[in-house]
């Protein structure tokens, strides 16, 4: 008797472990729908945030290289096109709106000394290289060089203020004391400037007319 009730203690599980059982586990039947559901655990917000910030870069550089200098030199023909056929559309930025097509049409217009200075100073320079074993003639010719220069300059001055004038004129807008008043916008000046140096023939954009003594309007 005495080990027939030893027997029957040991089958007997003890008070408060019949189930201990871990409530949230991966065969409970929540846990079990939120995998299947998702397939993977939720992530963290921090992991998402540096995942998104990380920079996309492609498996091939080289042709990725390749392709940004393939396209980047169709851009520039387009916009060459569009320079030698006065396609405004798809000029460069800086040569684009009414007041860069009015600079332009207005230094086309006229006789620049700066689109002889480049013709003139290799003249010059030849003439320098002639006369060089000889002081006197050569200093003669430096100033000679040095005389265009500053005639060149004040041309390119003149056409300015006179530009500048026109500018107001045509795009001006009346103030209170009954005259007109215009901003002009930066880096009007240098290319206006910088045209007029320029052989004509050899502008861009191409002028639009062949002649000079064709004003704009």
């Amino acid at each position: 008797m005495v080990f027939s009730r030893k027997r029957d203690l040991a089958e007997t599980p003890a008070a408060g472990a019949s189930d201990t059982t871990d409530p949230v586990t991966a065969d409970s039947p929540t846990e079990a729908a939120r995998l299947e559901g998702k397939g993977r655990p939720t992530p963290k917000r921090s992991e998402s945030e540096a995942r998104n910030k990380r920079p996309l870069v492609p498996d091939d550089r080289k042709a990725a290289r390749k392709a940004s200098k393939e396209k980047m030199r169709e851009a520039r023909n387009v916009e060459y096109r569009a320079m030698q056929n006065n396609d405004e559309r798809h000029m460069p930025v800086r040569d684009r709106g009414p007041v860069r097509r009015y600079v332009r049409e207005y230094v086309d217009a006229r006789w620049n000394l700066g689109e002889f200075f480049l013709p003139i100073a290799f003249v010059f320079i030849f003439l320098n290289i002639l006369v060089m074993q000889q002081q006197a003639l050569a200093m003669l010719v430096l100033l000679m060089l040095y005389a265009v220069v500053f005639i060149t300059l004040l041309d390119a001055v003149v056409m300015w203020q006179r530009l500048k004038r026109r500018l107001r004129d045509k795009f001006g807008t009346l103030g209170d004391d009954g005259k007109k008043t215009f901003d002009v916008p930066r880096g009007t000046m240098m290319y206006a400037v910088m045209r007029a140096f320029q052989i004509r023939r050899s502008r861009l954009p191409k002028p639009i007319h062949k002649k000079h003594g064709v004003w704009p309007e």
